[in-house]
């Protein structure tokens, strides 16, 4: 996002003093380079000049009249280094082993406006739009430094030792890859009635081997709660569901170690991990020996979509109204809903509602039987992360009145979602990768826009069964 594009000057608009400036600048940079290349201490960077040319040249019909506030300059190997730049204020930038260091109040912008990117990307547009404002006040160049740091970041990795680069494990959970092979896992010695890994191993090393229910104050004697046998609290713990355990086991190191029972875990795990959450061919025990035999971690790690709830995606756009005054503008905010809800069998429904229609009113709604505009409903796959539906197909109202069968649809769609968890375990997004309309006749598929398309976040509905 850019402020005052209108403002920008064709090359052949440039005020002779600028055009001066910018070729008595060039001239010094290229001095400075040959003074390097003879033997000077400090090597520019391929490219440098260019990236701080385009850095400091005024953009802005009013730029000549701004502070230059990037300074491209690396250093070489043997220390930091400062280059001034002649005939320009002087807000000195320093760079040293490979980063570069922009003033106090163009480092806050840069800030404030990777803040902006990150709401505009989670379609929190409101804040994102206010944090660009606040930005571009604070510096009218943010945009250039904030697309210049994140190529530098970008070099840097590439550049970076092997040494310091970790190795890429064969397990890939919402894009953070973890070595398996690093964790450490421990196991019940008495009756190995769980395994776990990871911190959480570390963690129960250093409990004590015979565990009871501490009472909230230590005055107090032991709870009631000790009196009933571990076999039967475990009985209790399989008719839950996962939330409540995790609950459940946030009160006590006791209640923490009967939470990793393996056959609460194996339950969840057996009842969520079946065609089409897995492919056909898939073993669920192939799938728990990657997250080392530990079903906990595998039910929370491995990816799921949900079914005890909704996908639900808010989507803006703008619309131009008419007014009867030339000097009033009247702009539109149009908003509307898509909702997914998966079943166990491989179907899912699709509807996508107008503003008219609030989630409140039409989750009760959303069941096979419903029709109405915009209702289809298609068959869905998981693979991985990525989430396939395909044969969407839209059910028309029905009308008492026509007598003949309703004529089948000429199209139906198809669409790509990546699954994604925030955070660790909730997998309660979906990001759009394709939408498609794909011709019954010939096969056909036409990619449909995305430009107003959001993601889908998981709302959970308590009446909903989960598998």
């Amino acid at each position: 996002m850019s402020a005052g594009t209108s403002d920008i000057l064709a090359p052949d608009q440039e005020p002779a003093e600028l055009a001066r400036f910018r070729e008595q600048w060039k001239a010094e940079v290229r001095e400075r380079q040959a003074a390097t290349t003879s033997g000077a201490q400090t090597q520019p960077v391929p490219g440098a000049s260019i990236a701080a040319e385009r850095a400091i040249s005024p953009a802005r019909s009013d730029a000549s009249s701004k502070p230059a506030t990037i300074t491209n300059t690396l250093s070489a190997s043997r220390g930091p280094a400062t280059h001034v730049v002649a005939g320009a204020p002087t807000v000195v930038t320093h760079a040293s082993h490979g980063q570069s260091h922009l003033s106090p109040n163009l480092a806050h912008a840069v800030e404030v406006y990777r803040k902006a990117v990150f709401h505009e990307q989670h379609s929190q547009l409101d804040e994102a739009l206010r944090l660009y404002r606040q930005a571009f006040r604070l510096d009218a160049n943010v945009d250039r430094a904030y697309f210049i740091e994140e190529q530098r970041t970008q070099e840097r990795s590439a550049t970076q030792p092997a040494s310091y680069r970790k190795v890429p494990s064969t397990v890939s959970v919402d894009g953070v890859t973890r070595d398996v092979q690093k964790l450490e896992v421990h196991q019940d010695s008495k009756n190995r009635s769980f395994v776990t890994s990871g911190f959480l191993a570390q963690v129960l090393k250093n409990f004590p081997e015979n565990l009871v229910f501490e009472p909230e104050d230590e005055k107090e004697g032991l709870p009631p709660i000790n009196l009933i046998p571990d076999e039967l609290l475990l009985q209790i713990l399989r008719i839950l569901d996962y939330t409540t355990i995790e609950r459940f086991a946030a009160v006590s190191r006791k209640a923490r170690v009967l939470s990793l029972d393996s056959a609460i875990w194996r339950d969840f795990v057996h009842l969520a991990y079946k065609p089409p959450q897995i492919a056909d061919d898939e073993s669920i025990t192939n799938i728990v020996e990657l997250y080392s035999s530990d079903y906990r971690r595998a039910y929370i790690e491995h990816p799921r979509l949900r079914l005890d709830g909704v996908y639900i995606a808010v989507c803006h756009y703008m619309r131009m109204g008419s007014s009867e005054n030339a000097w009033v503008n009247v702009t539109h905010l149009i908003t509307y809903h898509r909702y997914l809800r998966f079943f166990p069998n491989g179907q899912v429904l699709s509807l996508l509602a107008n503003e008219e229609w609030q989630p409140q009113a039409v989750i009760p709604m959303l069941k096979p039987n419903l029709r109405m505009k915009g209702f289809y409903i298609g068959n869905w796959s998981l693979s991985g992360s990525t989430v396939y539906i395909t044969n969407l197909d839209e059910k028309h109202l029905s009308h008492a009145h026509v007598t003949t069968e309703p004529q089948p649809n000429k199209y139906f769609f198809q669409m790509t979602l990546a699954l994604r968890s925030r955070p660790l375990g909730r997998w309660n997004k979906l990001d759009f990768i394709g939408y498609d309309s794909v011709n019954v006749e010939d096969g056909e598929a036409v990619p449909l826009p995305l430009k107003n398309e959001r993601s889908f976040w998981f709302s959970k509905v308590k009446s909903w069964a989960g598998y």
